[in-house]
């Protein structure tokens, strides 16, 4: 069997315990590149560019998966709000994982949001988010991630995985409210925050919390081990064949890799 191919939807530079989690565990993994040339960035103007597309439709050709990593705050014009709390938007890598997302959901490619990625998630089957959550101290990253206890609805994925009751980590300051078209709430923290969604049809589930920093090198001894989960999402994975991959690179666009990062704001919190 070869190694599953995970594509992160976050600059190269700032998914580095993604890339470590999900190499320990035998994948082979690439990230988004520090810059996109001209012609595939959003430029603020609906549709996207035919050029961008195409880019993303490829990408979901050739890689197994897409993980949509942590980051600063959605876009609330992307859920149909003003801004009311939200911190470190960054519109465009927000369109640009939201076009990902599509394109690798087109395909039927399992998908592992994690908790930006997770909102990312609800966001696109039209659910929403609460930008500045009234218990936001409990969640959101104070100089370390928080730890907070959780419960998994019996006979759900986590409650499989790890049991109905397991603490998690917590580096988070929003929240969703109603879950998307199709998506079921998994995992509740005892403030009613949701903490893991998954869909009902589709290879997709979201956790709010950040099982890449609750294994290997960043072990901790008051959560579960997060390469329970990270490993269950790569038995998901189904190969994309030789031949597809192969057609799908030839077409891909190649970006170079040494130029500033995209985003115009970085968050504080180590996504």
């Amino acid at each position: 069997m070869p190694s599953p191919r995970l594509f992160i939807a976050g600059p190269s530079g700032s998914v580095p315990n993604y890339l470590a989690a999900f190499t320990s565990l035998g994948a082979v993994c690439e990230a988004l590149p520090h810059a996109l040339p001209e012609k595939l960035r959003y430029q603020g103007a609906e549709p996207f560019s035919p050029d961008l597309i195409h880019y993303a439709d490829r990408c979901a050709s050739s890689f197994d998966a897409l993980i949509l990593p942590g980051g600063g705050d959605i876009d609330p014009a992307l859920f149909h709000q003003k801004d009311q709390g939200s911190r470190t938007i960054d519109p465009a890598l927000d369109r640009l994982q939201l076009r990902f997302l599509r394109a690798f959901l087109e395909k039927g490619r399992p998908v592992l949001g994690i908790c930006k990625g997770m909102q990312l998630i609800n966001v696109f089957f039209g659910g929403g988010i609460i930008q500045d959550l009234p218990t936001g101290r409990q969640h959101e990253y104070i100089g370390k991630d928080q730890v907070h206890p959780t419960t998994a609805q019996k006979g759900s994925l986590l409650h499989s995985l790890y049991g109905e009751s397991f603490p998690v980590n917590s580096a988070h300051h929003q929240g969703i409210s109603a879950p998307g078209e199709g998506l079921t709430i998994i995992q509740h923290a005892p403030d009613g925050v949701p903490e893991a969604i998954v869909h009902s049809h589709r290879p997709v589930i979201g956790v709010q919390w950040h099982p890449e920093r609750m294994c290997f090198s960043h072990r901790r001894a008051d959560t579960p081990d997060g390469r329970i989960l990270l490993a269950h999402f790569l038995s998901l994975c189904r190969p994309v064949s030789d031949a597809s991959r192969l057609k799908a690179e030839n077409g891909l666009c190649r970006i170079p890799h040494s130029a500033p990062l995209i985003t115009s704001d970085q968050s504080e919190i180590p996504i």
